[in-house]
C-alpha cells in the first residue's frame, strides 16, 4: 500500500471518529469499564475474604474415660470433620441437591448469577440466590449481615477468590461445615450425631440425603418438626442423586420406600453432669490457659477424672431430705470424692440441684470448724515431734493474753486429755491450747505448704474459725497427707486436653509438696479412725475401713444453730469432703442438726459405692511406721475382795481379787493403806488378781487398787477398799 492510501485511509478513519465521537467514547469507555470489572472481580474478592472467618467456630466437649459426654462449650455448637471422614455418598448428596458443576465452574454459574440478578431488578428486592456451593459459603460466611445491592457483587467475587485459593476439597469440607441445619446445630459432623445418633462416617445414603435435604430450610424440612415434608424432601435428594448416576434405580425405590428414623430429643440431660463441668472449665482455664471464649471457639476435647457411676450415686444420695434439717428446705450441699493415689477427682457435686451459673460450692470458701484441728494443729504438733498422740494435755477454761477464751461443745473441762481423746471427742480447749504452743505462724507455715493460704492471726485458726474459711476441694487435698504419707498433692479432674487436631496440649505440672513424715501422717490416720468408730464421726453405718474428722460452725444470728456441717472422710482408695449449710447464711437460714447429717451422707455415699466395687476392709500400715496402739479406756473396779490362803513359804498368803478389763495392756497399780501415807505393794498387768506372799495375822490391812494407763501415763479411779484380816 503506498504513501497515498494510507493517507486516504487514515483521514476515512479519523473522519469516521470525528462523526462518531460520542458512540466512540462509549464503546472505549465500555471496554475499559468491562476490564476494570473483570479484574476488580478476580482480583477484589480479598477485600470481602475474611480469614478468621474462615476458622470455623467448633464445639470443645468435655468427656469421661468411659466416653460420657459431661458437656459442651460453644457458639455454634459444631463438631468439626475433615473430608477423609465424611463418606462418599454424604458428599453426593449435597452436590446432587445443591451444585451438580461443582469440580466444573470456578466458583460461580454465569446463568445462575444473570437469572438471579434479573429476577432481583424484577420484583425490586432480592427474590432468588442462583447460588453454588462456594457462593453459599461466600454468603454465609463473609456476607451473612450485609444486606446491601451490592451483596451479589461481593458473593461473587469473595467465590472467585475462594476458587483461586482453596482446592475444590478444601471449599466442600468448609462448606460441609459451615452449613446450618436446624436445632442449633452446625455442621454435618454435629447433625449426625443430633439426628441418628452415631458418627459421620457411619451416615448411610438415606441419612445423608435427609441432611442435605435440609440446607434449603432447615427448620421446615427438620423431621422434628414436619416428619412427612422431610421425606417428600430427602426422597427428592434421592432422585437427583440417581439422575447424577450416583445410585441406582433399584437402589432409589428401595431407599425412597425406607421411613425416616432419627434419634428422640426428649431425653433430658443427666442433672449429675453440670457440677463436674462446671468445675471442669475452672481447672482448664487455671492449668491450660484456656478461657471460655477459647473453649467456644476452638474444637477441644477435654478427658476428665469423673467416674460416671461413682457420680451418679453421690447425686443420687444428696437429692435424700433425710440428711437436710434446717429452718426451711433450701438446705444446701456439697461432696467430693479425691483418689488419694492420684489426686484425681471422681465425682464433685457443687449443690444438691446445680446448675450451671448457679453458686458452686466446691470453689466457695467456707469456715471449716473442727475439720481444721487436724490440719492446723494436731498434724503440725506432732510433726514438731514434741507431741505424740497418748500425750497429757490441758482441757481447762484458760485466758490468754489477747483475751481469747474457748468452752468445749460437749460439755465440761475435763482437767487433762490425751490428744487421741482430745481428736476423738473433738474438744475445743486442748486444740487452742496446743496451737497456742507451737504457734500461729508455724501453724500457717504448714497449712501453706498444703496450698490453704489464711490471712487470719488468732487462735480461733484451730477451731476453723477463719475470716473467709477454705473450699470442700482445699480439705479434700489436706486430708489426703494423711493417707499418703505426709504428701499433699494438688486435686485434678482434668486427664488431658486435646486440640481440634488432636494434637495434646501441655499444662501446668501437677503440684505436690512433702508436710508430715510418714509417721505423723499414720498416727494422725489412726487418731481420725477412733473419731469414726467411737468419737464424734460415729454416726450412721459403714462397715469398711474409715477415718475422719467432723465440723461445725456457729451461727452469727441464731443462738445455738448450726451454720456448716462438714464431714472429711479417708478410706484406703478415697478422700471426701462433704459439707452442708445454706447458699446465704441470715436470720432465717440455719441448720438444726450438726455434723451428724454429713457423716451419715458421707457413709451412706461410701456405701453404696461399696456395692458397686468393694472397697478395703482395713488401711495398711507402711512399712516405715509403727503402728499407733489403740487407746485404753480405764476400768472402773467396785468388787475388790481380800482373802487369806494357806500354802507357800509363809504358810499365810492373801489373795485379792477384782474384775479386770478385756484390754491386757491395763496394769493394776495395789495399795495399801497406812497411818500416814498409803504404800504401793505392787502390780498385776492384765489380770484381776494379787497374791500377798506375807501378812500379818495380828493385824488387819486394808488395799484397794487403780487402774494405770501405760500409755497416757494416767491413773484411774481407785478401786473400792477391802479389809485381810485372820478369824481366830
Amino acid at each position: 500500500m503506498d504513501k497515498e492510501k494510507i493517507k486516504q485511509l487514515f483521514q476515512s478513519v479519523w473522519s469516521w471518529i470525528k462523526r462518531y465521537k460520542w458512540l466512540s467514547i462509549i464503546v472505549s469507555s465500555m471496554f475499559l469499564l468491562s476490564v476494570l470489572g473483570y479484574l476488580f472481580i478476580i482480583f477484589g474478592g480479598r477485600f470481602v475474604f475474611d480469614e478468621k472467618a474462615v476458622i470455623l467456630p467448633t464445639a470443645s466437649k468435655v468427656v469421661a474415660e468411659d466416653g460420657t459426654v459431661l458437656g459442651k462449650l460453644y457458639s455454634e455448637n459444631r463438631d468439626y470433620v475433615t473430608l477423609e471422614q465424611i463418606p462418599d455418598h454424604v458428599e453426593e448428596a449435597f452436590i446432587a441437591m445443591e451444585d451438580q458443576r461443582f469440580y466444573e465452574h470456578a466458583g460461580i454459574s454465569l446463568p445462575a448469577v444473570t437469572r438471579a440478578v434479573y429476577r432481583d431488578i424484577v420484583a425490586m428486592s432480592k427474590v432468588e440466590g442462583g447460588s453454588t456451593i462456594t457462593q453459599q459459603l461466600a454468603k454465609n460466611l463473609f456476607l451473612v449481615n450485609d444486606k446491601t445491592w451490592m451483596r451479589k457483587t461481593k458473593e461473587v467475587m469473595a467465590s472467585v477468590y475462594l476458587e483461586r485459593n482453596y482446592t475444590k476439597s478444601q471449599i466442600l469440607e468448609l462448606y460441609l461445615n459451615q452449613i446450618y441445619l436446624a436445632h442449633g446445630v452446625h455442621g454435618v459432623g454435629t447433625a449426625a450425631d443430633y439426628y441418628f445418633g452415631k458418627d459421620v462416617a457411619d451416615l448411610s445414603i438415606e441419612e445423608g440425603a435427609l441432611l442435605a435435604a435440609m440446607v434449603k430450610a432447615p427448620n421446615s424440612y427438620s423431621p422434628h418438626h414436619d416428619l412427612e415434608e422431610a421425606k417428600q424432601r430427602r426422597d427428592l435428594v434421592l432422585q437427583q442423586m440417581a439422575n447424577e448416576g450416583n445410585i441406582s434405580t433399584e437402589q432409589l425405590l428401595a431407599l425412597q420406600a425406607t421411613e425416616i428414623k432419627v434419634k428422640d430429643q426428649e431425653r433430658q440431660r443427666d442433672p449429675w453432669l453440670d457440677d463436674y463441668f462446671a468445675y471442669v472449665l475452672e481447672e482448664v482455664e487455671a492449668t491450660y490457659g484456656l478461657s471460655r471464649e477459647a473453649l467456644k471457639r476452638g474444637g477441644y476435647t477435654v478427658e476428665v477424672h469423673m467416674d460416671p457411676d461413682i457420680q451418679q450415686i453421690a447425686y443420687d444420695q444428696m437429692q435424700d431430705s433425710d440428711y437436710y434439717h434446717g429452718s426451711n428446705d433450701a438446705v444446701n450441699g456439697s461432696f467430693v470424692l479425691m483418689e488419694q493415689k492420684t489426686g484425681q477427682l471422681k465425682a464433685l457435686i457443687a449443690g444438691r440441684d446445680f446448675q450451671l451459673n448457679d453458686i458452686n460450692h466446691l470453689l466457695t470458701k467456707k469456715q471449716p470448724g473442727s475439720v481444721m484441728k487436724p490440719l492446723a494443729v494436731y498434724g503440725p504438733a506432732m510433726q514438731l515431734g514434741n507431741y505424740q498422740p497418748y500425750d497429757m494435755i490441758p482441757d481447762q477454761d484458760i485466758e490468754y493474753d489477747d483475751g481469747y477464751r474457748v468452752n468445749n461443745v460437749d460439755g465440761p473441762f475435763d482437767g487433762e486429755v490425751s490428744m487421741f481423746q482430745a481428736v476423738v471427742e473433738s474438744k475445743n480447749a486442748p486444740a487452742v491450747w496446743l496451737l497456742d504452743q507451737i504457734g500461729v505462724d508455724y501453724s500457717k507455715t504448714m497449712l501453706e505448704k498444703m496450698n490453704i493460704d489464711i490471712n487470719d492471726q488468732g487462735l480461733a485458726i484451730a477451731l476453723g474459725g477463719l475470716e473467709t474459711g477454705i473450699t470442700p476441694i482445699e480439705v479434700a487435698e489436706g486430708y489426703r497427707t494423711f493417707i499418703s504419707g505426709g504428701e499433699w498433692l494438688e486435686a485434678r479432674s482434668v486427664r488431658a486436653v486435646y486440640n481440634k487436631d488432636q494434637e495434646k496440649l501441655q499444662s501446668e505440672e501437677q503440684e505436690k509438696e512433702n508436710v508430715f513424715n510418714s509417721q505423723t501422717a499414720w498416727n494422725m490416720l489412726r487418731m481420725l479412725e477412733g473419731v469414726t468408730k467411737e468419737g464424734t464421726g460415729s454416726a450412721g453405718e459403714y462397715s469398711k475401713a474409715l477415718a475422719g474428722k467432723t465440723g461445725s460452725t456457729q451461727h452469727p444470728e441464731q443462738d445455738g444453730a448450726v451454720k456448716d456441717a462438714w464431714f472429711a472422710g479417708i478410706t484406703p482408695e478415697y478422700v471426701t469432703a462433704t459439707w452442708i449449710g445454706y447458699d446465704q447464711a441470715t436470720a432465717e437460714n440455719y441448720l438444726t442438726t450438726g455434723s451428724e447429717a454429713t457423716t451419715r451422707l458421707t457413709k451412706s455415699i461410701l456405701t453404696e459405692i461399696d456395692k458397686r466395687m468393694p472397697l478395703a476392709e482395713k488401711f495398711e500400715q507402711p512399712d516405715d511406721v509403727e503402728d499407733l496402739p489403740e487407746p485404753i479406756q480405764l476400768p472402773v473396779i467396785d468388787d475388790l475382795t481380800a482373802s487369806i490362803q494357806f500354802g507357800g513359804f509363809s504358810i499365810l498368803r492373801g489373795e485379792l481379787n477384782w474384775t479386770a478389763a478385756e484390754d491386757s495392756r491395763v496394769i493394776y497399780r495395789i495399795y495399801e493403806r497406812g497411818e500416814d501415807e498409803d504404800h504401793l505393794i505392787g502390780e498385776a498387768e492384765g489380770k484381776g488378781s494379787y497374791t500377798i506372799d506375807r501378812i500379818n495375822v495380828f493385824r488387819t490391812g486394808e488395799y484397794y487398787v487403780v487402774p494405770y494407763n501405760p500409755l497416757t501415763k494416767q491413773t484411774g479411779k481407785p478401786s473400792n477398799i477391802t479389809s485381810l484380816e485372820f478369824d481366830f
